[in-house]
């Protein structure tokens, strides 16, 4: 399910969901949110490098 937080509300609501996840651990829920932003780092490389393959295969 993919969720954006859009609004002070939600984004409070998020970051409290996230804690709960972690049992109240600020320092587990803030690793969980490093290890999620690194996990979409490496998906958006990912994503750019098969776009500029799909570019540079159609420009040929």
């Amino acid at each position: 399910m993919i969720r954006t937080v859009t609004d002070s509300v939600s984004k409070e609501s998020a970051i409290d969901e996230v804690i709960a996840t972690c049992n109240g651990d600020m320092r587990g829920a803030i690793k969980a949110l490093l290890l999620v932003n690194e996990h979409l780092e490496a998906e958006l490389q990912y994503y750019a490098h098969r776009s500029n393959l799909a570019r540079r295969s159609n420009v040929a």
